[in-house]
């Protein structure tokens, strides 16, 4: 297993009763779907949200969120999550938020 099962277990409760949310294995991690859309994700030592390119700056500005770069090349409205995000609910509930926010606005899959 490529990602840890505490830090899925914690994306679950900060996804919370969302309708609409699947998981799917990608990556070498899991990733949490709303509508087919990717919402956020656990990979090994952390984990990713995708927010959208509008709202990234925002994302950016929370303590331990990042750009995201799984291959050393920026990954545009997407950012990555700590480990520390991950073990704060408040920090971790407003990143989930925003990447809810940005699959909502998407058409379904």
């Amino acid at each position: 297993m490529a990602y840890d099962a505490g830090h899925a277990e914690l994306m679950r409760d900060a996804l919370g009763d969302t309708r609409g949310i699947t998981e799917k294995k990608m990556f070498g991690g899991l990733c949490y779907m709303l509508n087919g859309n990717m919402v956020c994700g656990v990979h090994q030592g952390g984990g990713m949200a995708r927010v959208g390119k509008a709202a990234e700056p925002a994302a950016l500005a929370i303590e331990g969120i990042a750009p995201l770069s799984f291959t050393g090349r920026k990954m545009g409205g997407m950012v990555d999550v700590s480990e520390d995000v991950l073990g704060d609910a408040p920090r971790l509930e407003k990143i989930v938020q925003m990447a809810l926010a940005y699959a909502n606005s998407l058409p379904a899959k």
